[in-house]
């Protein structure tokens, strides 16, 4: 039985706990009943002084009657002189006794035999003589039921106490029964079988609300790995494309002629491979900081349709290139408590998304506005090909594309998306999608919406979208 078991310190605790309360209700009682007894006592020798007192004033030479037949133990003092003494009296080893004491409440007087009486000494007159009564009562059967009384708790008190030692440690181990099942349980939970859930035997008590936070907690763990291997998985095989195309290119121009144009085209087709895997690495290093909350935010009152024609400056030009029409309407100012920079780069990655994805000629509209006074949106909408509804529950998750050959021939890695929701949610906000397949998409991003006071307005310090 160790010490440090929360067993043995429960039993402990419990025991001693016991001990001490025993202890103090046996000592309780003792008084409790020690006093009563006196308190009894003291009402005989009351009654009996009463009575004689009684006899002394009607017929003082009946008090000779009495102590001839009375087995009480008194005596009456006419003066100094004895009036009249019982055998009593004297055999009891009271004649020592101090009669003409001038205490009259009853007292504990022990005699020379060594036996222990209870006295009252009390002054009463009758036909002009004055007496002094004494009466006496032998504490001896008293005191034998008090030492009969103590007897049985020192012997009481460490039964009961070595039967609650032996009783809390068997409680204790019935009690914390759960606690060594979930600990044999959790032993078996390892980072390769986190399937493993401890027993929930009741969700009401304690130790069931403990498990069901363990498992709770040991499911966000399975999901958390399960996602670490996936991310490793599909990050490894992204990465291992575009080095796998310079290790081709390459391998392709030392077996060609020193052509010059042969190596300019060489090298090209490098340094486009080079530069996917460079913006693959940046995506990486962004939600591994994003997951490690190490991206400083600097939310700032921000003009956000200012920050949409900012966006729509920098990428009209792709637009232009695929004769699209990259528009924004024009609304009435919104504001929103953001980082700009961090929000910037959500809304970039939106609309340089439905560039790639909607076909030449299309068109693409940018929208700003209010929505209920307490939020702003924003509202990315195209008339491109659509998402179909069986992916649009996904199309936020990393790594994830609906048409894989596709998106990689467009330079997607699949993890715009998941930076843009990682975007949207530090600033507060939520990011929505409305699409039908051939139907074209909306996407939506809800900010809690700021309200700048009537004599200012505020409108960002742009600054570049730099999340490295």
């Amino acid at each position: 039985m160790s010490l440090r078991s929360v067993r043995t310190r429960f039993t402990l605790w419990y025991t001693a706990v016991l001990s001490i309360t025993l202890l103090f209700f046996s000592t309780g009682t003792y008084i409790l009943v020690r006093a009563s007894f006196l308190n009894h006592m003291d009402w005989e020798l009351r009654h009996q002084t009463a009575s004689l007192t009684r006899v002394l004033d009607h017929n003082p030479l009946k008090i000779m009657k009495i102590m001839e037949h009375e087995e009480g133990i008194f005596r009456v003092l006419d003066g100094e002189n004895p009036f009249a003494a019982t055998s009593s009296w004297s055999a009891a080893g009271l004649d020592k006794f101090s009669a003409d004491g001038k205490f009259l409440s009853p007292r504990s007087w022990t005699a020379p035999n060594g036996r222990t009486y209870r006295l009252q000494s009390t002054i009463t007159s009758s036909a002009g003589h004055g007496y002094r009564i004494a009466v006496a009562i032998d504490e001896q059967p008293t005191q034998q039921l008090l030492h009969l009384l103590a007897f049985i708790m020192l012997l009481s008190i460490p039964a009961a106490v070595v039967l609650a030692v032996a009783g809390g440690y068997l409680l204790a181990g019935r009690v914390l029964a759960p606690v060594s099942i979930m600990t044999a349980k959790a032993r078996e939970i390892t980072a390769e079988r986190l399937s493993g859930r401890l027993p929930v035997e009741d969700t009401n008590d304690e130790f069931g609300q403990l498990a069901t936070v363990f498992n709770q907690t040991f499911a966000r763990l399975e999901d958390s790995f399960e996602r670490m291997r996936r991310f490793t998985a599909d990050a490894s095989h992204e990465l291992r494309t575009p080095l796998t195309a310079i290790r081709s290119v390459g391998e392709v121009g030392l077996q060609r002629n020193n052509d010059a144009d042969v190596c300019r085209e060489t090298i090209a087709s490098m340094l486009e491979e080079a530069d996917r895997l460079t913006k693959l690495v940046d995506a990486l290093l962004t939600l591994s900081k994003a997951d490690s909350n190490t991206i400083p935010l600097n939310r700032q009152p921000t003009d956000l349709n200012a920050l949409v024609a900012e966006v729509i400056d920098c990428l009209q030009v792709l637009a232009e290139e695929k004769e699209q029409t990259l528009i924004q309407d024009d609304t009435e100012p919104v504001f929103a408590k953001v980082d700009y920079a961090i929000l910037r780069q959500a809304v970039i990655n939106l609309v340089d998304n439905a560039i790639k994805y909607t076909q030449p000629r299309g068109g693409i509209r940018v929208v700003v506005r209010p929505k209920a006074a307490r939020d702003a949106v924003i509202e990315i909408i195209d008339n491109g090909p659509g998402i179909p509804q069986e992916h649009q529950a996904r199309i936020f998750d990393r790594f994830y594309r609906i048409d894989r050959g596709r998106s990689r021939d467009m330079g997607g890695a699949g993890l715009g998306l998941a930076i843009t929701r990682w975007a949207v949610e530090t600033n507060g906000g939520q990011i929505e999608v409305e699409s039908t397949e051939g139907g074209g998409s909306i996407f939506r991003i809800v900010l809690p919406a700021w309200i700048p006071p009537r004599w200012t307005v505020s409108r960002p310090t742009n600054r570049q979208a730099s999340l490295r």
